[in-house]
């Protein structure tokens, strides 16, 4: 059917997680593999219809995580990106009828991007963290579809309410193990125009690999700090991740519940921190397509 990759890591619920088809930083050995074990674990199975798979990869090693064999709520999507009806097709497997029969021969690979993204109630629950884990929380998805991984990405953030500011400051608060991948998210914002605020933590981090950055106080450390810049309007954008740890979640609840509360966009992990900053690198002007023409161009591919 096809091949969905997550923008959040393991550990967030798939729900709640953006998804880009096709794959936009798989390496294609690791397509073929993911294939090759999907078409083993179908056929131990004797799975005739829809079967879902999710996998974890870690440098390279594959780690299947669990196996459905039913439909799922991506099939809508994938059916929506690739133009063919898998409900359909499926139903008529499981009815007697081959794939050959209907016409079906191969895998369809999208030319273009197409991203899912989560819609979450946050809005409607003031005070609530917005970090995201293993339990699911969103109450929709909406798509976007673009030449690039960075336009379909940007699209989708519309679509869910999500407004990716082009210029301002930003403010980025990581764990340890983000740090490093922090660094390019800052050299990616200072060169879309934003001024960066870091933690001291954080802050030294960028400031060793050469990104200008000024310092501004976490809560506990006194005033003025990160809360009193959200609540004075003072940033457009928040990188915040924490360790797993429920004192470290405790500390930050209030940045995430005070953007929430003053409607400034924010990411509370590192790779949807640096999806967005593929996003907002497409222009302002964005390109609407219908999808009836783009499925039409992969059925004369």
């Amino acid at each position: 059917g096809g091949i969905m990759q997550h923008i959040e890591q393991a550990g967030v619920h798939s729900g709640d997680s953006a998804c880009c088809l096709p794959p936009h930083s798989l390496a294609s050995h690791l397509e073929r593999e993911l294939r090759r074990q999907t078409t083993l674990m179908a056929r131990a199975l004797h799975v005739v219809g829809l079967m879902n798979v999710q996998f974890a990869i870690q440098r390279d090693t594959v780690f299947v995580l669990e196996v459905n064999p039913r439909a799922s709520r991506t099939v809508p999507f994938v059916s929506k990106a690739t133009g063919l009806p898998l409900a359909s097709i499926a139903a008529r497997c499981m009815a007697g009828r081959s794939l050959a029969d209907q016409g079906i021969h191969a895998e369809v690979i999208p030319h273009f991007f197409c991203v899912k993204e989560a819609v979450f109630p946050f809005a409607k629950f003031p005070g609530v963290d917005t970090l995201l884990g293993p339990e699911m929380r969103s109450t929709g998805e909406v798509m976007g579809v673009g030449t690039s991984f960075g336009e379909a990405f940007l699209k989708a953030q519309l679509a869910a309410g999500v407004r990716l500011p082009q210029r301002g400051q930003a403010f980025v608060s990581v764990r340890d193990s983000d740090k490093l991948a922090a660094v390019q998210v800052a050299r990616d914002l200072l060169e879309q125009g934003f001024t960066i605020y870091a933690t001291r933590g954080t802050g030294a981090v960028l400031a060793a690999h050469g990104v200008s950055v000024s310092f501004v106080n976490k809560v506990a450390e006194g005033r003025p700090n990160v809360v009193d810049m959200i609540k004075n309007g003072d940033l457009n954008l928040i990188v915040n991740t924490v360790e797993d740890r429920r004192s470290a979640v405790a500390d930050s609840r209030s940045i995430r519940t005070g953007a929430l509360a003053q409607r400034v966009t924010y990411f509370t992990t590192i790779a949807g921190a640096q999806a967005a900053c593929a996003g907002m690198r497409e222009p302002k002007q964005l390109t609407p397509y219908c999808l009836q023409d783009l499925h039409a161009t992969l059925r004369t591919a």
